[in-house]
Parts: structure tokens; sequence; C-alpha cells
């Protein structure tokens, strides 16, 4: 075998056999290669971080304390917390749990009108609260339905023949469908009628709920039961909204100006009040008033505190902030609406 004495040999085997040759028989140097480490327009593009979208929407690199800054920017900060608010909002809860039990008083056999007429002022400062508050499409007519629903309802409470629910579960559905018919017939609330179902609902189901007390004086023992539970519910919210004022922590959320110890505390103190009553009330022990209390209160703040979650949702998605007071009595109506069918229910149960 002789060597090789082609003039191919010794050439690399990776040289492209196309490029020609220079001036002195040498070849060109290869083109330099682009890929993913190059960039042709700007500088070399960086490795180990995915490539992000500027706010601009002009997508590019940036330094590591560009993006960091972003990420601290996108933290909320904690909401204040207000104490001659929550003071207010405290006040309020006391002075409506009084109003609706020294109403319950006056209820007797064959005089129930003076505690409906009470009720109904409670459900009208309901319903101007909660439109104001959620202002759902077609505002006016759902306050109308409502006002007029509730009025029905306290009527039917009062002159029905058998005391119960059925009646105003009918007129609630009724309510809602007339409601949400009023919005359908208007173009311009046409296409929010699927975000305002929710909020006609609830404020629709929110009168009703309160007619469910005069339902509930109407039956042995049903004068007792609103006591007890309605104080539970007074002492719990005014006690968790003190709380909030004075120490309001762990804070739950940092949109939402509202502590767990407050939440906690007004149960805990809703609870005591209602097994105090119960030891001094005929049909009552401490221990079945305690756990009826217990029911009513947790019930009431956590109805307050969810309204306080829906508002910083509001405020979150860009919504303007509503009438002050309408806000914020959102909360102790919210959390006395709830409680009383929580009180029919658990009279009917143990009692």
């Amino acid at each position: 075998m002789y060597p090789p004495t082609s003039s191919e040999a010794g050439r690399d085997p990776w040289v492209d056999d196309d490029v020609p040759p220079g001036p002195a028989g040498r070849a060109h140097p290869p083109v330099p290669r682009t890929g993913p480490d190059v960039d042709a327009d700007g500088p070399p593009a960086r490795r180990g971080r995915p490539r992000r979208l500027r706010r601009g929407g002009d997508p590019g690199w940036r330094p590591d304390d560009e993006a960091d800054d972003d990420v601290d920017e996108e933290e909320f900060e904690p909401v204040e917390v207000r104490r001659p608010l929550s003071l207010t909002v405290a006040g309020f809860a006391a002075l409506l749990g009084v109003g609706l039990v020294l109403g319950a008083q006056t209820a007797g056999p064959g005089h129930r009108l003076p505690f409906a007429f009470i009720i109904f002022g409670v459900q009208l400062i309901f319903v101007l609260a909660w439109t104001m508050a959620m202002r759902p499409p077609a505002l006016l007519l759902v306050a109308l339905v409502s006002a007029v629903v509730a009025a029905a309802a306290d009527t039917a409470a009062v002159q029905s023949d058998i005391a119960g629910l059925a009646p105003l579960g009918y007129l609630a559905a009724g309510g809602f469908l007339l409601g949400v018919l009023g919005q359908l017939v208007r173009r311009v609330d046409r296409v929010r009628v699927t975000d305002s179902l929710g909020t006609t609902l609830l404020i629709v189901v929110g009168v009703v709920a309160f007619a469910t007390l005069i339902v509930l004086s109407r039956i042995p023992a049903g004068t007792q039961a609103i006591t007890v539970c309605l104080t539970a519910t007074g002492v719990a919210l005014t006690v968790a909204r003190l709380t909030d004022a004075v120490l309001p922590w762990p804070r739950l959320a940092p949109q939402v100006p509202r502590g767990a110890a407050g939440v906690v505390a007004g149960a805990m103190a809703g609870t005591l009040a209602s097994a105090v009553l119960g030891s001094y009330l005929v049909s009552f022990t401490p221990t079945s008033g305690a756990v009826i209390g217990l029911v009513a209160a947790a019930t009431a703040v956590l109805a307050d505190l969810a309204v306080g979650y829906a508002e910083a949702g509001r405020l979150m998605a860009g919504e303007p902030p509503t009438m002050w007071a309408a806000r914020h009595m959102q909360g102790p109506l919210g959390g006395f609406a709830l409680s009383a069918p929580a009180a029919y229910a658990m009279c009917v149960l143990f009692l």
C-alpha cells in the first residue's frame, strides 16, 4: 500500500468543498454561525432565563434588578385599618341588635304588626345599603322589586294560617324572576344580566330572610329564641369590630381590613352571651343557649367577613367605590339577615 499523494490529503473533513481557495491556496474562513447564543441585531442572548414580555408589549431581555423590581411592584400593600370606622360599624351593629331584640318583645298573639313594621324598616335599610353597594343593572328596578317582596313577605308571615316558610319561599322565587325579567327588557341592562343574577338573588333572599323572624315569633318559644340568637349576633358583630379597632391581627388578607382575632373573639363572645341568657329563660338551658348562640354568632361574623372580601374584590377589579355609608352598613345587615333563618332552623330542630 502506498501513501496517498492526492491533493485532497491532509484536508480537514469538515471544510466545505464548495468554498473556493484563497489567493495563496488557502480556503476562506468559514462563515460565522448564528444561533441562540448570538443575536444579529442586539446583544448576546441570555441563557437560563425565559423570555418575558414587557409592559409596552416589546419582548426583550431585562437586567435581574429590573425584573426583581417588577415582582416587588406586584405585591399589594396591606390596607390600613381605620379605628374610627371600626368603632362606628360596631356601634351600628349594636344599635341594630338592640332594636330587633326589643322589637321582638312587642310581638304576641294578635299583636305582631308592631314587630312587622320594625322588620320592614330594617328591610328597607337592607335594600338601600345592598343595592347602593353592589349596584346591579337596573338598580332602581331591583330596589323596587325587593321592597315590594319585603312588604309581601311580612304580610304573608303575619296573615298566613299556618306559621311556615313556604309562602316566603314562593315570594323569594317570584321576586327573583321578576327582577331578572325586568333587566332583560332593557337592552342596556341585558348585556350585564348574567353578572346581576347573583346580586339580585342576594338582595331578594336577604329581605325575605328578615321575614322569618316574624314567622319565628308565632312558634312557641320563638320569641325567646329570637332574643337569644339576635343577642348573640349583635354581641358577636360588635365585639368583632371593636377587636379590629384595637388588634386587627393576624390579617386575613392584605386587601381586607379585618383580623382573625376579631372574628374568633366575636364568635366566642356571642356564644357566651347566649349561654348566659339561656340560664335565665324558661325554655332554654345554658347548653342549648350556647349551641344556638354559637350557630347564630358564627354565621353572622362569617357573613360580615364575606362582605369585606366582596368589597375588596370589587375594588381590585377596578370598580369605583360606592356610597360610604352603604358599603359599611352592608356587613352588619348581611350578618343579621343570615342569622335570622339560622335562628329559625335551630329553634325548629332543637326546641
